[in-house]
């Protein structure tokens, strides 16, 4: 068995210290006997303990193997918990409550009167004068109740910069006024308002789904793979495309879809390539990648391929191409006439104000922590954007988490649109009034969303706050916008986390690698589409025939926003410039990662653009 697990490391491109390597593959046996893992669960588990770690070498080692026990010990957990959802596993938190509360009855009963304990374990719960309160909510706990997340000692910790920014209590856009318990000063502090400009709005709220057929599907992958072929073709620098199924001694060249031969996961001995009904009927044939000095690919991809196929059964490739040229002429600029149609405040508006400068706040939910419904994560960014004053601030869903445990186990006394709307929408109302028509809100829905339509792509929210509409803004799911003429681009479904369970790749020979979480970055950019994997991921609803326009990135935006549970990272993306004289093309690409996790804080990022991705400086901060 250690061979086996031996082999898996390898072939998802994981070495060992010839030293050490004995005994790691013993411990790696131990932990698959103890925890009932196969070679290949153990691998998976260690590739997402290495990315959220983000180790650097892709080395194996024994001083990894104590960390990566306590993942696994986690992952078990978790495994349990969402078996048995009402099964409590107590932690130290549980213990420390549990004292605090009978050193408090210590305290009463030798400094108070005696009084009846049990009505205070049976109080009645929040009126609705308390319910409506901006810092209180109606579940769970009073508002003096210390959680685990009040009780957290680290607040607005910087974990990452890029470009050195300011840290997170001295940014430049502090308020000079901070120390000044006046509000209406600070109410009226000067700030330029952004510009904003979204980019299509299907599906529309309301809209039908889950009318999809199989011809529907069929035709959305088959346009994928023509739109592939004549950005490739146009360029000048290939040939049309020939059957790849077709006996042949001379190299040809062929574009198609990544495919596994069975169910399982992708594998170096599994590739097929499907190619289009055009060149040959939509037939598949084994792709050879043996060799190539290093490749990264994934089923749904489509690719160009330059090898020859023999035998006619098997294509052998000498030359992968997997992303469509920069230069290739695509769809990507708006009609002039759209351009012209901004709204008559945007064009009056901030005349003098810098195109391609923008401060935002990036933050994906949950929004509440597992233990309560009381949305304190919430609560404190809102807090922390007042002193900052972003121009923008994008929150991604889910708002009113479908997986958190009330909501799971349907305890809640309140619709899930009373919630979204009490408790989101009431506290952002109250943020851009406090801060004034100079600050915008951008809401992006997740199919997580226990109060939206479980569908992808997904309409936007309903949402018609009174006076406020030009504010406070919902997209699609997932959507595009400008904002200062700085391109934005964001997809709410963990793509990142899903690409990296089947991706599989080769890293060149002279030990050069490229960071992982980049190059899955990158996929979603070189192949044009906020969705590429093919068949989809457990639990994704897509509905190929819904607007399946939405999935296309009609334009390499200038920051992408992929919130992912994953690491937290921002990376700045290069595309294009492997030809000679075509354009480099660069792009931030954005995992704020979520705002909550579990009973604590998690991490959102504070982004300033200026000007180009080189000078954008960004900060991962823990909440």
């Amino acid at each position: 068995m250690e061979e086996e697990i031996m082999l898996e490391f390898k072939k998802i491109g994981f070495t060992f210290h010839k030293e050490e390597e004995e005994e790691v593959l013993k411990k790696c046996l131990t932990f698959c006997i103890n925890y009932k893992l196969s070679p290949s669960d153990l691998v998976s588990s260690w590739e997402v303990y290495y990315l959220n770690r983000q180790l650097d070498e892709s080395v194996v080692g024994n001083a990894q193997m104590d960390g990566f026990l306590l993942h696994l010990q986690n992952e078990q957990k978790e495994a349990v918990i969402k078996d048995e959802p009402h099964l409590h596993i107590y932690s130290s938190n549980d213990v420390d409550m549990i004292l605090s509360d009978e050193h408090e009855e210590i305290k009463e009963d030798i400094l108070g009167t005696p009084s009846d304990r049990s009505g205070r374990h049976h109080a009645d719960p929040f009126d609705s004068a308390q319910r409506t309160n901006g810092n209180s909510s109606s579940y769970g706990k009073p508002s003096n109740h210390v959680t685990p997340f009040g009780k957290r000692t680290s607040k607005f910790v910087v974990q990452l910069t890029v470009n050195n920014p300011p840290s997170a209590e001295n940014g430049k856009n502090e308020n000079k006024f901070e120390n000044v318990d006046d509000d209406i000063i600070r109410r009226v502090q000067p700030s330029k308002r952004c510009s904003l400009l979204v980019h299509g709005s299907r599906p529309e709220p309301g809209c039908r789904f889950m009318y999809d057929r199989i011809e529907d599907r069929f035709n959305s992958l088959e346009n994928r793979i023509k739109k592939h072929t004549t950005a490739l073709v146009a360029t000048g620098l290939y040939v049309e495309p020939t059957d790849p199924t077709v006996a042949s001694q001379k190299s040809v060249f062929a574009t198609g879809m990544i495919c596994c031969d069975g169910e399982g996961r992708l594998n170096e001995k599994s590739i097929l390539l499907q190619s289009s009904v055009q060149h040959s009927g939509g037939q598949r044939v084994r792709l050879d990648l043996s060799k190539l000095n290093q490749f990264s690919i994934f089923p749904g991809q489509v690719v160009g391929i330059e090898g020859h196929n023999p035998s006619g059964h098997c294509l052998i490739a000498s030359k992968i191409l997997d992303s469509i040229p920069v230069s290739a002429p695509t769809d990507v600029d708006l009609h002039p006439a759209k351009k012209q149609a901004r709204d008559e405040e945007f064009q009056s508006a901030d005349s003098s104000h810098k195109l391609a400068e923008l401060s935002l706040m990036v933050a994906a939910g949950p929004f509440t922590t597992t233990d309560n419904l009381l949305f304190e994560p919430l609560t404190e960014l809102l807090a922390y954007a007042r002193r900052k004053m972003p121009q923008l601030l994008i929150l991604l869903g889910p708002f009113v988490d479908s997986e958190h445990p009330e909501i799971r186990k349907g305890t809640v006394d309140r619709s899930f649109d009373e919630i979204f709307h009490l408790e989101i929408l009431r506290r952002l109302q109250d943020y851009v009034e406090y801060m004034g028509s100079a600050a915008r809100v951008i809401l992006v829905p997740s199919i997580r969303d226990a109060n939206h339509d479980f569908v992808f792509p997904q309409p936007a929210f309903s949402i018609h706050p009174p006076d406020l509409n030009h504010q406070i803004t919902s997209l699609t799911n997932p959507g595009m916008f400008d904002a200062n003429e700085v391109k934005v681009g964001c997809c709410t479904v963990d793509v990142i986390k899903q690409l990296s369970g089947e991706m599989i790749s080769r890293n060149p020979t002279d030990g050069s690698s490229r960071d992982r979480m980049t190059a899955i970055a990158n996929h979603i950019l070189s192949q044009r589409s906020f969705y590429p994997l093919y068949p989809l991921a457990e639990g994704i609803p897509l509905d190929f025939s819904l607007a399946p326009e939405a999935l296309e990135v009609s334009t390499i935006p200038d920051v992408l926003i992929l919130p992912s549970d994953l690491a937290s990272f921002v990376k700045v993306l290069s595309l294009g410039g492997r030809n000679e004289g075509e354009e480099l093309v660069k792009c931030i690409c954005v995992n704020p990662g979520r705002l909550a996790k579990g009973e604590g804080g998690g991490h959102f990022v504070e982004l300033n653009y200026q000007g180009s991705p080189d000078k954008t400086s960004a900060s991962v901060i823990r909440i």
